[in-house]
């Protein structure tokens, strides 16, 4: 049986595992949280590092690609150089490949909200962003809100593009829990922004940056995400929510992250190293993998 283990800077309550097959190969998934502890993860990965077949890095990003433009997050990918053997992932092909396809699953729905989405953070998950354009959906930006904690909006991908190379050599140097949610911090509910989540028909990005700033109310809203535990759809059916789209099938009650899909993916492959785009869209459509919609309101 291949072994996966998303090594994650996020809340150790969130751990899960499940076995699934893929590509004609046994796959164990498992999710081990730090609770934001860097000096641990960094001890988890060297200690596996050989032993598994893949790591998923979760929590966190090595990185962030914008328009085919690679913009490091140091202090993560400084940890994850500490494996020499097992092939490292963070979601990133998938979040270019398979979360590019949610938004035909959004316009499948049929679902009466007006064409009109806010991203958390577009920047984080391009292929997600650039899913939503094609289809012609009107844009709110909430990077430098989500991100940087500036109420400043912004509208169009060009903008995104230019604020992104002009600010992620920056934001890329900075220590992460500056700039995303980690360990216990991931739970915590500040709400902020309401009058972009009432605007938007859906609201699409990473769960933490959603929930942590969500109003009370998100009535009839659809939600566009990744991860989500049971408790988390439990939260967004309270406040409202008509319909959860997650970018990641559900397994065993929750959806796992892009990261620990991707290595799966890689597992599975054998190959002893990530897999290009091209392979990720060709193994994506040989296991007939899509995003998943899940009904919470009422019919």
């Amino acid at each position: 049986m291949k072994h996966v283990v998303s090594v994650s800077l996020g809340d150790s309550r969130r751990d899960a595992s499940a076995e699934i097959d893929l590509l004609g190969q046994r796959v164990r998934l498992e999710r081990r949280g730090v609770d934001g502890d860097l000096r641990a993860m960094r001890a988890v990965l060297r200690e596996l590092d050989g032993r598994v077949d893949a790591f998923g890095i979760g929590g966190s990003d090595l990185g962030l690609r914008v328009a085919e433009r690679w913009y490091p997050l140091y202090e993560i990918a400084a940890i994850a150089g500490v494996v020499q053997h097992t092939p490292v992932v963070d979601g990133t092909g998938l979040k270019c490949t398979l979360e590019r396809r949610a938004a035909a699953v959004v316009d499948e729905l049929g679902s009466p909200v007006p064409k009109r989405v806010f991203f958390t953070a577009g920047t984080d998950r391009w292929g997600l962003t650039e899913g939503f354009l094609a289809r012609g959906y009107e844009t709110v930006f909430g990077d430098l809100m989500f991100g940087l904690g500036l109420p400043i909006p912004f509208r169009s991908a060009t903008t995104a593009k230019r604020l992104a190379a002009l600010l992620l050599p920056i934001v890329g140097r900075l220590p992460f829990r500056w700039i995303y949610p980690t360990g216990a911090a991931q739970s915590e509910w500040r709400p902020r922004f309401a009058e972009w989540y009432a605007w938007a028909g859906v609201i699409a990005g990473d769960c933490h940056y959603i929930k942590r700033h969500r109003p009370t109310r998100l009535a009839g809203k659809v939600i566009c995400t990744n991860t989500t535990t049971a408790a988390d759809v439990d939260v967004f059916r309270d406040a409202g929510v008509d319909w959860l789209v997650t970018t990641t099938p559900r397994l065993g009650g929750r959806s796992f992250g892009t990261n620990v899909l991707e290595a799966a993916l890689v597992a599975a492959r054998g190959l002893g190293r990530p897999l290009t785009d091209a392979e990720l869209d060709d193994a994506i459509d040989t296991l007939g993998m899509q995003p998943e919609a899940l009904r919470l309101g009422a019919d």
